[in-house]
């Protein structure tokens, strides 16, 4: 009894310190940058702006550049980088559940190739009529939902759909979605669009405005929150399709919805942020090793680090170097890589 109140009182005091973090993040990441600006005069603009609450002479940064800095630029980057970070976590979670891989991630089914290939087309040759105002974060959703509805029609090719068949037939997709990308690419000649595209593709939040961020956000929350509630069954699904279905579990069913849920969350991420590898397969897998497996803490706890791991690789991305950002993606591969490769080695000592 003692021993089972000593862990809830843990998680608890986790929780805690962990959303204290996440709202300390959201603070310091918009302090840092090539302008720093003092973290209490955020926390003042914060609290002006969300509850109308003044503290102290205010119209001094009201007035100021400042004030367009903390609430027009590094805002609306930072939410999306935390709203990122939790989406791209948590579809980690649900795609290692859903398809019973370990290595599963938001990517895995083909979704980054197909969005790549819908951004490249829409940079490089580009929309028409009234679709040409929408751009790259157009052309990358329509790419990953098209992607994602192959891979789903490709698996579900002689009869059930299984975590092998979709894991082959997201590779098949991904790497058709690549070869048309290195094609629009190899014969285009506007080399500026070459380079928005080779940027777009390694990921940023440097196109972060109110304007375009409410939209993806407000999509995504619903399936979100939806994920919350599925703890259940997705505890079934890691024990094998035999048994969640001996357990009652209709598989087939919740593994469509899952795969068309975090097909939608992906998709609309990646077309606002470009394709920000390792948060999905690292994060879920940081936070297992010390929550354990149950989905019930998982889910959340994974939110909460991916959001305050994406923050800070923002930060690094815009303070890492003088004068120049470099693309988040860059950022997260180079922490992500070698923890994976650490999983790699434990998880074969481990079999030894």
């Amino acid at each position: 009894m003692f021993n089972l109140s000593w862990r809830k009182d843990k998680k608890v005091f986790i929780a805690v310190l962990l959303i204290l973090l996440f709202i300390s993040s959201i603070i310091l990441g918009i302090s840092f940058g090539a302008v720093d600006i003092p973290p209490y005069d955020v926390y003042r603009v914060f609290l002006y702006k969300v509850f109308g609450i003044k503290i102290g002479n205010l119209d001094e940064i009201l007035n100021s550049t400042l004030f367009d800095i903390i609430w027009g630029v590094r805002m609306p980057r930072v939410l999306l980088g935390a709203f990122a970070g939790m989406a791209l976590a948590m579809v980690g979670v649900i795609m290692q559940a859903t398809i019973q891989n370990p290595l599963g991630d938001p990517y895995i089914l083909g979704l980054s190739s197909g969005a790549s290939l819908g951004a490249t087309f829409s940079i490089l040759i580009g929309f028409s009529g009234v679709l040409s105002s929408f751009g790259a974060p157009l052309g990358a959703f329509l790419g990953a939902l098209i992607a994602s509805i192959f891979v789903y029609f490709l698996a579900k090719i002689g009869g059930r759909i299984t975590p092998f068949k979709m894991i082959l037939a997201g590779m098949v997709i991904s790497s058709i979605c690549s070869s048309l990308t290195s094609l629009i690419i190899f014969l285009s000649k506007d080399n500026e669009g070459i380079r928005t595209v080779n940027f777009w593709m390694m990921g940023s939040l440097a196109g972060a405005q109110w304007s375009n961020i409410v939209l993806p956000i407000a999509i995504s929350v619903i399936p979100l929150i939806y994920f919350f509630t599925q703890y259940r069954n997705l505890n079934l699904m890691v024990l094998g399709d035999e048994t969640s279905i001996t357990l009652g579990l209709n598989i087939e069913k919740h593994r469509k919805i899952y795969m068309i849920l975090s097909s939608l969350i992906t998709g609309v991420i990646v077309s606002v942020c470009g394709t920000i590898g390792f948060v999905g397969i690292m994060i879920p897998h940081i936070v297992r090793l010390i929550f354990g497996t149950d989905h019930k803490t998982l889910l959340p706890f994974s939110a909460l680090v991916g959001a305050i791991f994406l923050i800070w690789a923002d930060v690094i991305a815009r303070c890492a170097i003088n004068n120049m950002e470099l693309p988040i993606g860059i950022i997260t591969s180079v922490i992500g890589a070698p923890f994976l490769l650490w999983l790699m080695v434990k998880g074969t000592r481990e079999k030894e």
